[in-house]
């Protein structure tokens, strides 16, 4: 396998983790919003949020500012598991 298709192959399995990831805490946050007051909606609403920027750009006539934050919770980790789980059965 030449250097360009392990390039690819490992930006694709990263992509698929991340997308896990996201689907799983989509899943929790509606999760969440369906349950009552108690101790299990406590654990659904702890949440890691991992940011970058927010960064700016000035060019005099305009300014631009970019960030991005990714918001974890525990059924985003179930997700990845799971994304992991089916990278690994289908290669």
């Amino acid at each position: 396998m030449d250097k360009s298709r392990k390039k690819l192959a490992l930006i694709f399995v990263l992509g698929v983790l991340l997308l896990g990831a996201m689907l799983g805490s989509l899943c929790g946050e509606l999760i969440k919003a369906a349950l009552p007051d108690g101790v299990v909606k406590d654990v659904f609403l702890r949440s890691i949020d991992i940011s970058l920027g927010p960064g700016v750009l000035n060019l005099l006539m305009f300014s631009i500012t970019l960030g991005f934050t990714l918001k974890f919770n525990l059924i985003g980790l179930v997700g990845l598991a799971v994304a992991y789980y089916l990278i690994r059965f289908w290669r």
